[in-house]
C-alpha cells in the first residue's frame, strides 16, 4: 500500500510535509529492491541542498544505491538511530525508517512531485518496461 499523504520522486524517495518542513525516507518499492539494508550514509545537518542532488547513500547485502533529496533546502534532523539500527528501513520504510527532516527553500517543488497514484502508475510502467 502506497501513503497517499507523501509525494513521490522517481528516484523512490517521499517526502511528508508538515508546514514549511519535509520528512524524507525512500519507499517500500526501494527498500524491497534492495533487501536487507547494512547501512545508511546520511546527510549532515546543516547541509544546504537542490532538489535531486545525492544526500547519501543505502547499503544493503546486495548493493548501494543512492539517496537524492526531492526538494531543495537546508538539512534540519536526520535519523540517527539508523546508524546502528539500518533495518529500520526494511521493517517501516514509512514510519521509523524515515532518513531526514529538511526546511525547504521552495514549498512549490512539492508540486513537481507525484502523488500516490500517479507514483503507482510509474512503478506499473517500471515493471512492465522490464518484462519486455
Amino acid at each position: 500500500m502506497i501513503p497517499t499523504d507523501l509525494r513521490y520522486h522517481q528516484e523512490h524517495e517521499w517526502i511528508r510535509l508538515n508546514g514549511a518542513q519535509g520528512t524524507i525516507g525512500i519507499s517500500h518499492f526501494a527498500q524491497d529492491a534492495l533487501g536487507d539494508i547494512v547501512f545508511i550514509d546520511l546527510p549532515k545537518v546543516g547541509t544546504t541542498v537542490k532538489a535531486g542532488q545525492q544526500i547519501g547513500e543505502v547499503e544493503s547485502t546486495k548493493t548501494t544505491s543512492t539517496i537524492y533529496t526531492p526538494v531543495s533546502g537546508t538539512i534540519v534532523k536526520v535519523n540517527t538511530d539508523l546508524k546502528d539500527h539500518p533495518e529500520i528501513v526494511n521493517a517501516d520504510p514509512y514510519g521509523k525508517g524515515w532518513l531526514a527532516v529538511i526546511d525547504l527553500s521552495d514549498p512549490a517543488e512539492v508540486d513537481k512531485l507525484m502523488t500516490a497514484a500517479q507514483y503507482e502508475a510509474f512503478l506499473a510502467s517500471q515493471k512492465n518496461a522490464t518484462s519486455e
